[in-house]
């Protein structure tokens, strides 16, 4: 790939779902953080010139340690998150030189390089992509009441994941206009879609799971382990 991209690791939550003291990306698995699985993914891909990595205030100290005792060295900048998720995002952004950007959850330390790799082409090739897998479930739309109100077509539908790719000026612009207009989006790509901006899917893997409840991290543990056992490398 030609482009150089620069990467937002967002690990600014705390998270309740977890139901342990320390938040969820700090973690081990295996023989490391959660969100140190993540940035190494990211440190060995040839293409990523830079990442900024957005923690809470009281993280910065042993993240900054984490990045040296790891040799994270693509990693630009350390910053305290705000507080939502998208201003986490816009203060990575800004830390940001690099034409194209990546957005990526900490605790999804599972995706692999090759759909990494295929979301960036989609982003180049359309502006704007997103990792998504197709729905597996019938989905049903419920009221308050708890009634069923109508079931979409399951052809339609696509589980979104992270990382989600943009043209770094269409991403800034998508965050300034939220920004301004007081909205708050479910996903970077929701703002974007905002500007008539048009984000395509790029098909991922079911394994690459957003590790946020107590059921989450033995899963993971057994997908990491299937990995190294097959020979796709190490997270």
């Amino acid at each position: 790939m030609e482009e150089k991209w620069g990467v937002v690791i967002v690990a600014a939550g705390r998270g309740t779902r977890m139901g342990t003291k320390e938040s969820k990306q700090y973690l081990q698995l295996a023989d490391k953080p959660i969100l140190v699985h993540t940035l190494s993914l990211f440190q060995r891909m040839d293409f990523v010139a830079e990442i900024s990595l957005v923690v809470g205030k009281q993280d910065l100290d042993r993240c900054n340690g984490w990045v040296r005792e790891f040799g994270l060295d693509k990693v630009a900048a350390v910053l305290a998150g705000g507080g939502e998720r998208q201003h986490s995002v816009m203060c990575g952004l800004q830390a940001l030189s690099a034409d194209w950007v990546m957005v990526h959850d900490g605790v999804r330390p599972l995706v692999t390089e090759a759909s990494i790799q295929a979301c960036c082409n989609a982003a180049v090739r359309n502006g704007a992509a997103v990792l998504a897998v197709p729905v597996k479930d019938t989905i049903k739309q419920v009221d308050e009441t708890g009634r069923i109100v109508s079931t979409p077509d399951r052809s339609t539908l696509w589980a979104i994941q992270t990382p989600q790719a943009f043209r770094r000026s269409t991403l800034l612009e998508a965050h300034e206009k939220a920004r301004q207009d007081g909205f708050l989006g479910t996903d970077d790509a929701s703002l974007v879609e905002r500007l008539d901006v048009a984000v395509h899917v790029a098909e991922g893997d079911y394994a690459n799971i957003k590790i946020t409840t107590p059921e989450d991290l033995p899963m993971a543990e057994l997908l990491l382990e299937r990995r190294r056992l097959e020979g796709g490398g190490t997270l």
